[in-house]
């Protein structure tokens, strides 16, 4: 099945991405990076959880200024008095979770089935009679029986909900299995669902892709893939394979990805890998000779997209897995000509000295390499 045009994107950077252990943002940090988002383009935000209070609610209620230009989402226990609590905000949107496996309505929440339909329908319910968008939650999907998934679904679909988040909460399915669950619960109700995938097997931007081709019409991401554990479904790759697999545009300005990333790593305290995908330093880095060869020839050689296209840069490596190309074009673009039997000597000098030079020898130390060659051969 072929991805809905009108897939919507939710990020959850502020609420499920700041959940990541030893994560936390001030007032000021959180209401900037919801600033960023909405001016890369993001028209939903899960912006946090109103029942935390004290600062956090000084933050949403700052976010809520701009809920008539971007759809704020305020996240809520299965308790009335945490939406009553956000209605009070001024959300025009919430989002109630509630779990459907036995695990969890024994273990977290120390409920049962029937509670949990009843609670559910009454949630819904009070919230559709104050006019709001309803977002509601079958977590830990992967542990939830398919008969039991399905019978939750036509329960909150007749009580009035608007959406149904199918939550992967501790990532145990691959994408077979969840866009099963995603077609399962489409065949018993016309509610519109989400995606909302955990990555604990590295498998939350393929669940996603499969949710998605499955049916389901929202989905979540978070900036840098953060979330709890082994974190969530990341906003630049699900926006970039949305593009090149699909076609898709997910209304983002790919150019602010790399931009934004940065500022949600510094935000929280967690560097970003340089293999992180789209956004990591050696995205755009080429090193190995036969590669770098290629690149100077033609930038696709080993490149699925131009760096500029999500406002990253390309970065020729000088390294132990160097060639000669790279060597004289940088020297060449420095004003220094090369000769071939001089090039090959400083080519073993950089070999030798590339394992002092952690992360690339700087320029202006293979000049000094250079001359030190030309000195040996003469």
């Amino acid at each position: 099945m072929a991805i809905k045009e009108n897939i919507i994107l939710e990020d959850t950077t502020l609420r499920d991405g700041e959940q990541a252990p030893g994560v936390a943002f001030s007032k000021e940090t959180k209401v900037s990076i919801f600033n960023s988002l909405v001016e890369a383009g993001v028209k939903w935000i899960e912006a946090g959880i109103p029942a935390m209070k004290g600062e956090e609610v000084l933050a949403l209620q700052e976010i809520l200024d701009r809920k008539d230009e971007v759809n704020i989402i305020g996240w809520n226990r299965g308790v009335l008095e945490d939406i009553k609590y956000t209605l009070s905000l001024g959300f025009k949107a919430i989002h109630i979770g509630l779990p459907t496996s036995n695990i969890h309505l024994k273990h977290s929440v120390s409920k049962d089935r029937n509670w949990l339909l009843t609670t559910a329908r009454d949630m819904i319910k009070f919230a559709k009679d104050k006019g709001i968008f309803v977002s509601i939650s079958a977590e830990d999907v992967g542990r939830t029986e398919i008969s039991f998934l399905q019978e939750y679904a036509g329960n909150v679909a007749e009580a009035g909900a608007d959406r149904l988040r199918l939550s992967d909460t501790i990532g145990i399915l691959n994408s077979q299995q969840y866009a099963q669950r995603v077609c399962a619960v489409r065949e018993a109700s016309s509610i519109n669902l989400q995606c909302h995938c955990h990555n604990d097997f590295g498998l939350a931007v393929a669940n996603t892709l499969a949710g998605l081709e499955a049916g389901a019409r929202y989905f979540h991401v978070c900036v840098n893939a953060m979330g709890e554990r082994a974190g969530m479904p990341d906003l630049a790759q699900m926006v970039m394979a949305l593009q090149h697999f699909y076609q898709i545009d997910a209304g983002v300005d790919t150019q602010q990805l790399t931009s934004l990333s940065y500022k949600v790593a510094q935000a929280s305290g967690y560097p970003i890998s340089p293999w992180q995908p789209i956004v990591g330093s050696n995205v755009f880095a080429h090193e190995s000779g036969i590669h770098v060869n290629g690149m100077l020839k033609d930038n696709k050689t080993f490149e699925p997209f131009e760096p500029a296209r999500v406002g990253g840069q390309r970065r020729m490596v000088i390294g132990k897995h160097s060639g000669r190309a790279i060597l004289q074009n940088i020297l060449e673009e420095r004003g220094i000509e090369t000769e071939p039997q001089t090039l090959e000597h400083c080519l073993s000098l950089v070999r030798k000295v590339a394992e002092k030079h952690l992360g690339g020898i700087p320029a202006h130390t293979l000049c000094e390499l250079y001359r030190q060659a030309e000195g040996a051969i003469t």
